[in-house]
């Protein structure tokens, strides 16, 4: 009975003995088999780093206006008789946009005109009279300055007749009217504004630091927020006074291609364009990783590892450092030089190290220098 124990208990720490052997034995070769094993290269894209022309720009945010806009009012008060505009009319410069009643006023006119005639034909009598030495040089004098009074009024009332007109000062586009016909208007009421659309201009603010570096006649590149058209234009003006409040300054740029696509009031995106300069390193944006460590790109190498014959690319994280930004490109100021390639796709698959190969666009890979 002890005898069948005993050999029970043998063959128990026997079985388990080598199951535990086994699993050693597994683990290791498992471990063995993933060290040796080499990782397939991972499918990148590059982009060669060149130098280039660089034109550094100031953005800023703008709000564009008419070459000419105005507020349109007269100064003087009555009813309206006639509005010969619609909404969104082009009109010329000279139209007659809106008639007040002004039928008191031709009729004092037209006394003023009598009174004047009678005036100047008196003035004429007293002249013959004065010539045949048979009129005093009184009479002569008095008729001279009811002449004049006479002249004065005529010339008062046709002023008073023009101001019952609201002719457009320039050509543009009017908007909504503000009065209907039979209304009693008061002088400086507005009855519709006028824009000239056609010469569009935008208007901007920058730091004072910036501002120092912007200059008349610099051109400068407008977007609207929609982003459909870039507009050309230039810096005409640039305000001397900052803002107390702000601290920023206003700048002018004129655009004369705008056409009709832009609006007064409308939101712009402004760039100043700064003198161009060459030799400088810049890559797009999307190829930089920014991290709480700093900002790095891919770099891939050809290195030929310890105890291999053939070199392979390898792709290398390097941390730069980033300059000015333009478009869709960004400056980069330390970490990479001319002639690297530069990871720009699948980066995001990568470690420092990884064996990689480079896709073309054809779908084949670019071997290792030396291959």
């Amino acid at each position: 009975m002890i005898k069948r124990f005993i050999i029970a208990i043998l063959a128990l720490v026997l079985i388990g003995g080598g199951i535990v052997g086994f699993n050693l034995f597994r683990s290791k070769m498992i471990a063995q088999f993933f060290a040796t094993m080499k990782p397939a290269p991972v499918a990148v894209s590059v982009t060669d780093t060149v130098p280039q022309r660089w034109t550094p720009g100031i953005e800023a945010i703008g709000t564009a206006s008419a070459a000419r806009g105005v507020d349109l009012a007269t100064e003087a008060s009555g009813i309206v008789r006639e509005i010969r505009f619609a909404s969104n009319d082009h009109v010329e410069q000279g139209q007659l946009l809106v008639q007040i009643d002004d039928r008191q006023e031709r009729a004092d006119l037209a006394a003023a005109q009598a009174a004047l005639d009678l005036a100047e034909t008196t003035l004429t009598r007293a002249r013959e009279l004065r010539d045949r030495g048979v009129s005093a040089n009184t009479t002569l004098d008095t008729a001279e300055a009811e002449a004049v009074s006479a002249r004065s009024t005529v010339t008062k009332l046709m002023a008073v007749l023009e101001t019952k007109q609201l002719n457009a000062p320039f050509a543009g586009t009017i908007g909504i009217p503000q009065i209907e016909v039979g209304q009693y208007v008061t002088p400086g009421t507005v009855y519709a504004t006028l824009q000239d659309i056609r010469h569009m201009r935008v208007d901007f603010t920058l730091s004072e630091q910036q501002a120092g570096i912007v200059k008349p006649g610099m051109s400068v590149t407008v977007t609207p927020e929609s982003g459909e058209d870039v507009l050309a234009g230039t810096v005409t003006g640039i305000e001397p006074k900052i803002d107390p409040n702000s601290r920023l300054v206003t700048i002018r740029a004129e655009l004369p291609d705008a056409g009709t696509t832009l609006t007064p009031g409308q939101f712009l995106r402004v760039r100043v364009n700064l003198p161009a300069e060459e030799g400088i390193i810049a890559l797009p944006q999307t190829v930089v990783s920014s991290t709480l460590y700093g900002d790095s790109v891919f770099v891939v190498r050809s290195e030929t590892p310890e105890g291999a014959s053939e070199a392979q690319l390898v792709a290398r994280q390097v941390f730069v450092t980033l300059g000015r930004r333009a478009g869709d490109k960004i400056e980069i100021v330390k970490g990479v030089q001319a002639g690297d390639k530069v990871v720009d796709a699948g980066q995001n698959k990568l470690t420092s190290g990884a064996v990689v190969k480079i896709a073309e666009e054809n779908g084949t890979a670019v071997p290792a220098a030396g291959n």
